[in-house]
């Protein structure tokens, strides 16, 4: 009987896990629940999310790496986010840097080719946020297409738009260096050109498109090249971000400066010459800046910026 029950409790003995067994399994559960929590965690961190310029959610499962450029300033953003290996399709009037235009051309945003588009199985689209662009964003969602709208206001959301684009892209280091950059120039630009104490604004009439006569109000991103140049828009005050005017309204502000960026200076002083009461027929203060550089609202715009600080200070000591 003693044999009997010494056999029972061996038994029983060796079917307890020892306290050193016991241990170990708890440690081996506890890894595999934090392997497991990682592993959750890796794939929440592997969701991409930014806001775009129309403050809508853009969110990607993983870096994007056929992208299609819907205008010509977002094709140099992209390029300067370091994803310009990425694109996949442009727009018609994407050409610059010169490897864009190598890409595929998908039309413009009045003339897309969407069945063009389609069969380059974007996995973003990122389309100049403004007029029927709207439309066709609505559009290019409605086929499962995730769309980022560009639509810069001002500086910062040119360089902003540098670092949200690298993040969709996955190439934050060259994006977050290049928006670096940006800033640090802009600062540099600000401070050679700030105004003296007590020194008055030059005024200045950006003529946009001449039939019909067009200008800007101060919440277009020229506006506030003009006044980092030292200048005050004559048109700040408009209603509308852009607008047609009348050159009756033109002659009673007055301008210093007129300046344009798709005459040539000659057409443009010719066209103004008939008015020798405003101060800038009577000072010749006519010039033309590029208008690649000052209407793309890409990191370009701070060389159209420099090149109008330049004719602006110019144009102040005469």
């Amino acid at each position: 009987m003693s044999s009997l029950n010494s056999l029972i409790n061996l038994k029983s003995a060796q079917a307890r896990p020892s306290v050193a067994s016991y241990q170990r399994m708890k440690y081996t559960a506890h890894v595999l629940t934090l392997l497991c929590l990682m592993l959750m965690c890796s794939l929440v961190h592997a969701q991409i999310n930014v806001l775009d310029d129309a403050q809508r959610k853009v969110t990607l499962a993983q870096p994007a790496k056929r992208i299609v450029s819907l205008a010509p300033h977002v094709t140099e953003l992209v390029f300067a986010a370091g994803a310009g290996a990425s694109l996949v399709g442009v727009d018609s009037y994407s050409d610059f840097p010169e490897s864009a235009k190598k890409i595929t051309d998908v039309g413009s945003i009045l003339s897309l080719d969407l069945e063009r588009l389609l069969t380059l199985k974007p996995d973003l689209v990122i389309i100049w946020g403004t007029g029927n662009a709207k439309i066709l964003s609505q559009k290019l969602r409605d086929n499962q297409i995730t769309v980022f709208e560009s639509e810069p206001r001002n500086y910062e959301d040119v360089a902003s738009s540098i670092e949200r684009i690298a993040m969709l892209a996955g190439t934050t280091e060259v994006g977050n260096k290049a928006a670096l950059g940006f800033r640090q120039r802009l600062h540099s630009l600000s401070k050679k050109y700030q105004l003296k104490i007590n020194e008055k604004p030059i005024s200045v009439f950006h003529q946009m498109i001449r039939k019909p006569l067009m200008t800007i109000n101060q919440q277009h991103i020229i506006s506030k090249a003009i006044q980092l140049c030292g200048g005050k828009n004559v048109f700040a005050d408009l209603k509308n971000i852009s607008a047609t005017i009348t050159t009756e309204s033109v002659l009673l502000n007055n301008p210093e400066v007129i300046f344009s960026s798709d005459h040539e200076v000659d057409k443009l002083r010719a066209e103004w010459n008939n008015f020798p009461i405003v101060a800038a027929v009577k000072k010749g203060n006519f010039f033309v800046i590029n208008g690649d550089w000052i209407h793309r609202f890409g990191p370009r715009i701070l060389d159209g910026t420099e090149q109008l600080c330049q004719k602006l200070d110019a144009a102040r000591k005469k």
